[in-house]
């Protein structure tokens, strides 16, 4: 199991970045950076690049609607060749309210759009000409599609370091589950609950794994979890107090009533009840008792936060059922604590 980190939105980049080399040295394998509808990923880590030697590079994550397959195949041959093949490139669906609220584009058939963005991706990188005719996209694109007709199959200039970039898919519904264990190389799921794994993913991820090719390698499962090492009771009780307000929003308000991914998970994992009153009561304005309303066991499950002995079951119970990159996100309040939390993590992964 790898051991990882995000970046955070906000804060002094350079400060950050700084830092960085702190948990590079204690063996921290991978970072993140997401993107949202925030600064843009990418030209972070390019920075990110310049001023590391080994940690994986993962996008998390570029939404597919905002940039066409090529652009993003494009992208990750240059992050992984100013990084000397250290990307990994993290895209997902985001949702209605992003798409077309920032973007201005229709959020629509984000299952085939990712399919098709595979195979397009996987055509860039091995410097074929890139021919596609697919239902969503067209390369290249001819009159009958809205083309001039003057188009020609390119192939990419460039020779990427790899033929294959490691691609990873953002999903939690069971559709997209499934097309992640068939053709993706990672999965990466949110509030990933290690004990309903089952019952949330397990038939999608094996419908997904029946058809996924041999020349795949092993599907990784890729897991965030925010990260804190200490037998202090106030500070375990503050950093879950994070947690609660941040999975509320999740839960409660990310999308209207009835299109909420992330609701529509935990009622996967057994919480309706909770996951039906944690909507109301964030939707009624009332975000201090939607964050009080997320269940204690949910959390515990989800995060690294206790004395070492309890961390160290949660990295067994993630271990368990299947994840191969624990993305921890460090809680402690100052630098030195969070780089030594991430070296026990490690020591913990093994």
């Amino acid at each position: 199991m790898k051991l990882g980190m995000p970046i955070n939105y906000a804060g002094d980049f350079r400060e950050t970045i700084d830092n960085l080399a702190d948990f590079e040295r204690v063996g921290v394998d991978r970072v993140t950076v997401p993107e949202a509808y925030s600064f843009d990923a990418v030209s972070q880590l390019g920075y990110i690049a310049a001023r590391t030697e080994k940690m994986e590079l993962q996008t998390g994550i570029l939404p597919m609607f905002s940039r066409t397959p090529t652009n993003l195949a494009m992208t990750a041959a240059g992050l992984d060749y100013i990084s000397g093949g250290r990307a990994i490139l993290g895209i997902g669906a985001s949702g209605p309210q992003v798409i077309e609220g920032f973007h201005g584009v229709p959020y629509n058939a984000p299952l085939g759009r990712a399919r098709e963005h595979v195979e397009i991706c996987r055509k860039v990188w091995r410097r074929e000409p890139v021919a596609f005719d697919g239902k969503y996209y067209h390369l290249p694109l001819d009159a009958e599609h809205g083309g001039s007709g003057l188009g020609k199959a390119l192939k990419i200039i460039n020779h990427p370091v790899r033929d294959r970039i490691p691609m990873l898919l953002a999903a939690i519904g069971p559709k997209n589950t499934e097309l992640a264990a068939e053709l993706f190389e990672e999965f990466q799921p949110f509030l990933f609950h290690p004990e309903h794994v089952g019952a949330a993913f397990g038939e999608a991820l094996a419908a997904g794994k029946a058809k996924r090719s041999p020349d795949l390698p092993p599907l990784s499962i890729v897991v965030n979890a925010t990260a804190l090492i200490t037998d202090d009771a106030e500070q375990i009780e503050n950093a879950t107090q994070l947690v609660r307000h941040h999975y509320a929003l999740y839960i409660g308000g990310m999308g209207a009533r009835g299109k909420n991914f992330y609701n529509t998970l935990v009622v996967r994992y057994g919480y309706a009840d909770e996951a039906k009153l944690i909507q109301d009561l964030y939707l009624d304005g009332k975000k201090a008792e939607a964050a009080a309303a997320i269940p204690q066991e949910l959390i515990d499950s989800t995060v690294l936060i206790g004395p070492k002995s309890k961390v160290a079951e949660q990295v067994e119970a993630f271990r368990g059922a299947g994840v191969g990159c624990l993305l921890a996100a460090p809680a402690a309040g100052t630098h030195v604590e969070r780089v030594e939390d991430m070296e026990i993590l490690r020591e913990l992964i093994g």
